[in-house]
């Protein structure tokens, strides 16, 4: 467990990365709603649900390293796979990415 979190950040850093994550996690979650979607309910209800969790995840800062890495899998899946907005789920991925290699900060 000392792994997942050997780096927390005191000071404005951490509030640095508490703003970041907040703005990570929010936009991940508006941003899957603002995607029109049609389909089964495998490919609707499923992804909202589990970008609502990852969303809510990193924004409280819980299990910041693996919520990162599933989030830039997830921005990526979107990003390429996606009909819109593909900058819009890259920025998303990247966004994971800096926040899984640090860890939730202070």
């Amino acid at each position: 467990m000392r792994r997942l979190f050997s780096n927390f950040a005191r000071g404005w850093p951490g509030v640095g990365l508490l703003i970041m994550r907040s703005a990570a996690g929010t936009s991940l979650i508006t941003h899957e709603f603002a995607m029109p979607r049609t389909g089964s309910f495998l490919y609707v209800v499923l992804p909202r649900c589990g970008s609502v969790v990852l969303g809510l995840f990193l924004a409280a800062g819980l299990w910041t390293p693996v919520v990162g890495v599933l989030v830039v899998i997830l921005g990526l899946s979107h990003g390429f796979a996606g009909p819109q907005e593909p900058l819009a789920s890259i920025l998303i991925a990247t966004l994971g990415a800096a926040l899984a290699l640090p860890g939730p900060g202070a």
